[in-house]
């Protein structure tokens, strides 16, 4: 099965995160390490989608038609039809599909992010890569794991029996029965062997790039030359995507700030878009913008001189942490009044600035600051131990047409919010309560998105192809169906780590689709990072001024803006 991916947040950066990168030249001191139940934290963006492209959840069966800003985690999978592309960024990673490709995630979260390909074409380019990450890519042939940041191919043919694996520029090794070294400009054909054998290595020269490699450029070279990649950690998907949709501007009480244009009459953060029920994190927001990720998972809104502004959190060392929506939750029986429709109403509003997030999953300590430090600036950490909500001032509360409400049936069933929602009058926001969940239960609507089954799916036998892997994956979600009466008990609370465990546990045995590599030989041993790369080709002149240019472009707006925060 597909890639595996791992990024560890490390002691250091999360130290840093603490810190709110006031001194982003001090050495971070250490920090421990977030507790072993938390929910990820980070989700896999869905952000380009061209021709046929289809969505499974892991917790059930059914395919829809895949929509942009769905964040992605273990187990969902990803289908595209002749024709068709699709890309996913995690973090400052993407993976890029072409036509006729099956692509799934096994696993993701701060450590492991791992991926299968069963059959057709990924791109893959991998911005950063620290000593202690480790990106592996899981196939039918071997396991194949990204030692360096570059830019790699990886091609499974549609019986399966062949994997070619391209380094245009890094270093990768793959593994099966052998590992094989892999280095830049170089490409290896892996056949499946007879019957007990070994698989094949065939090394060869990397072909001319393609139509598909060109399509991976050049978005590559949108993403590099993103005015917003000044502003916002590249570690945020979707940062790219806010630029031709807004503009930057500076102000003295929060720094560099991005305020949308062309929105619609009445927009409200939160407002155009709809809720969809993701484990581990629950109710989460997709929106409808195709700008609208990184400013409903990241940072913090805030009404500003007449204008929505959307307020980045600080850069550090550390990846920002994803969040399900940055909201605070309102309710109560004059929210139901007003709302009418029968049945539980539903409301929120985007929080703004310095306000602390209070998610509904449980948390340890640890998790709580890192995913409020790490999206907007906060002073005082002794806020953490005990927040109630109710008894915040919340900044944008009393902005006219901040606080949005549904009835609880359009939430539950995924449907668009904006042809459903009123704007709560503000006599009726003067007394709603604000409350710690949105206390409805999801139904299997609200996990498909609210979409339509779609027929457009992968061939079973794509499907049931078993793939080679190099870590051990974790045990299969639980179906949506069996965790419904535990959700129905704790209404908007998603299951804890201990209740999926015991589901998992009494699950019916899953078919074993993975085999796990091994390394009898070594023909070629890798390089450590820390060696020199082994008949690495230099880079290009021009290639190495652009990327110094580059970098030192995104260095100098970098500190104006952290100079901006302070």
């Amino acid at each position: 099965m597909g890639n595996t991916l791992r990024f560890l947040v490390t002691a250091g950066a999360l130290a840093g995160a603490l810190a709110f990168a006031q001194e982003p030249t001090t050495p971070p001191a250490p920090a421990p390490q977030p507790g072993s139940s938390d929910v990820p934290g980070r989700a896999a963006r869905l952000s380009y989608l061209s021709g046929t492209v289809s969505f499974q959840p892991g917790s059930v069966d059914d395919w829809v038609a895949a929509e942009l800003n769905r964040p992605m985690t273990t187990g969902d999978r990803l289908w595209t039809e002749d024709g068709s592309r699709a890309e996913v960024h995690l973090g400052s990673t993407v993976v890029r599909l072409d036509g006729r490709t099956n692509f799934s995630f096994i696993n993701l979260d701060d450590r492991t992010a791992q991926m299968q390909l069963s059959a057709g074409v990924i791109s893959v380019r991998v911005r950063h890569l620290a000593d202690d990450e480790v990106v592996e890519i899981d196939t039918p042939q071997a396991a194949l794991s990204l030692l360096r940041p570059g830019e790699y191919r990886v091609e499974v043919n549609e019986q399966g029996d062949t994997t070619l694996a391209s380094v245009r520029s890094g270093q990768a090794e793959a593994t099966s029965g052998q590992a094989f070294t892999i280095y830049p400009r170089q490409q290896v054909r892996i056949s499946s062997p007879a019957e007990g054998g070994q698989p094949v290595f065939d090394q060869r020269d990397i072909p001319p790039a393609d139509v598909f490699d060109s399509f991976a450029e050049d978005r590559d070279r949108r993403e590099d030359m993103s005015q917003s990649g000044r502003y916002v950690s590249h570690d945020v998907p979707g940062y790219a995507d806010l630029d031709p949709y807004g503009t930057w501007r500076n102000t003295p009480q929060y720094g560099s700030v991005w305020v949308p244009t062309n929105v619609p009459p009445g927009w409200a953060p939160y407002r155009f878009g709809h809720w969809a029920w993701v484990e581990p994190w629950g109710w989460t927001w997709v929106d409808d913008a195709p700008w609208g990720y990184a400013p409903f998972h990241y940072g913090r809104w805030v009404f500003y001189q007449g204008a929505w502004a959307w307020v980045p959190g600080p850069v550090m060392a550390t990846p920002p942490v994803y969040a399900p929506a940055l909201v605070a939750w309102v309710g109560g029986p004059g929210l139901g009044v007003a709302v009418g429709g029968g049945g539980p109403a539903v409301g929120w509003f985007a929080l703004g600035p310095s306000e602390v997030f209070v998610p509904a999953y449980a948390y340890s300590p640890m998790y709580i600051q890192r995913v409020n430090v790490t999206n907007t600036v906060i002073v005082n950490r002794a806020v953490f131990a005990n927040v109630a909500v109710a008894n915040v001032a919340y900044v944008n509360r009393g902005v006219a047409g901040a606080v949005v409400a549904v009835p609880g049936g359009v939430m539950v069933a995924g449907r668009p919010i904006a042809a459903a929602a009123i704007v709560v009058r503000p006599e009726v926001v003067a007394r709603v309560q604000v409350v710690p969940v949105a206390a409805v239960v999801p139904d299997r609507g609200a996990v498909l998105g609210g979409r339509a089954v779609v027929g457009a799916a992968p061939p079973a036998a794509v499907m049931n192809r078993m793939v080679v892997t190099r870590t051990p994956p974790p045990a299969a979600r639980v179906a949506f169906d069996r965790e419904r009466a535990d959700l129905a008990a704790h209404p908007g609370r998603p299951l804890d780590h201990a209740a999926a465990q015991n589901l998992q546990r009494s699950a019916p045995a899953a078919r074993q689709q993975f085999r796990t590599a091994s390394a009898a030989s070594r023909p070629m041993a890798p390089a450590t990072r820390s060696e020199a790369r082994p008949s690495t080709p230099a880079r290009p002149a021009a290639q190495e001024r652009r990327t110094t240019e580059r970098e030192k472009s995104t260095k100098k707006g970098r500190e104006k803006n952290t100079k901006d925060r302070n």
